[in-house]
């Protein structure tokens, strides 16, 4: 893995960051694993406390990083190029939507506290509070909405 360049995300636009610089910008708060749903009437888009079947709870990481889209077909990969179509359903704290939208990195992001548990220990994380998908009917979505908004 390159070495980060520090305070990259103040100078390097996301379309210029290395891999690694890219990766580094995910705080680990595992929302973007949850399962949305989407109003069709009013664009409207409400979380679940309902986890990808590859969300680890214990971690709020993926059980297969590498291979998610192979286990997982509809999951988005983000990058600089989907990162336009997929903001409107990240969550507000995200740092990809963030950095997009011109804004600073919350301060208990863990590329400035230097802490990985930050996230978590900020109550930002859903770490322990979801349901795998494949314990729950489709049908009985709505009854795990969550008060989190995008």
């Amino acid at each position: 893995m390159s070495p980060l360049r520090p305070r990259f995300w103040e100078t390097v636009p996301l379309k210029k960051m290395t891999p690694a610089e890219w990766e580094a910008l995910c705080d680990g708060c595992g929302k973007c694993c949850l399962n949305k749903l989407e109003f069709e009437d009013t664009g409207e888009v409400a979380y679940t406390n309902i986890a990808c079947r590859l969300f680890d709870d214990a971690t709020c990481r993926c059980a297969d990083y590498a291979n998610r889209k192979v286990h997982v077909p509809e999951c988005v990969v983000l990058t600089p190029k989907t990162l336009a179509r997929a903001a409107y359903w990240m969550p507000a704290t995200c740092a990809y939507k963030l950095l997009a939208q011109g804004r600073p990195l919350p301060a208990w992001h863990p590329l400035l506290t230097g802490d990985a548990e930050s996230t978590h220990a900020s109550g930002q994380s859903v770490r322990g509070r979801t349901v795998s998908e494949l314990t729950v009917a489709d049908d009985d979505w709505e009854d795990h909405i969550i008060e989190e908004t995008p």
